[in-house]
């Protein structure tokens, strides 16, 4: 579960990180993200915030809920990769509905290591 203080929950956090912030498109899902001050938030928290977007053209509710809960999750296991301050918006694609877990998780991170907002964790060899 994707702790409270790492979620975006108002409008004008989502409208402002999809407008103004940079994009990283992949297969299933678009990766929009609003770094630094622009990322403006008036929380206590500085850690990554992230909203998800997952519309009616993923499929039935039940499907679009499975896809929302699988993408929380791998956003609760990105929060200590990622720099303070940042606002990220993931937007599914239909082909969210029957990707695995894995390719999602996979998409994600290549689309935030393109944005250059994933931070090298352990060793790298």
């Amino acid at each position: 579960m994707l702790p409270e203080p790492h979620r975006l929950r108002r409008k004008a956090d989502f409208a402002s990180t999809v407008r103004r912030g940079q994009r990283a498109a992949r297969r299933d899902v678009v990766v929009h993200a609003l770094a630094g001050a622009n990322a403006g938030a008036l929380v206590s928290d500085p850690g990554p915030r992230f909203g998800l977007v997952v519309s009616k053209a993923v499929g039935p509710a039940v499907i679009r809920h499975r896809v929302a809960r699988r993408l929380r999750h791998i956003c609760a296991d990105l929060v200590h990769e990622m720099p303070e301050g940042v606002n990220v918006v993931i937007r599914a694609l239909p082909g969210a509905a029957t990707a695995s877990s894995a390719d999602l998780d996979r998409q994600l991170r290549s689309g935030l290591r393109k944005l250059n907002l994933l931070v090298s964790v352990g060793n790298s060899v």
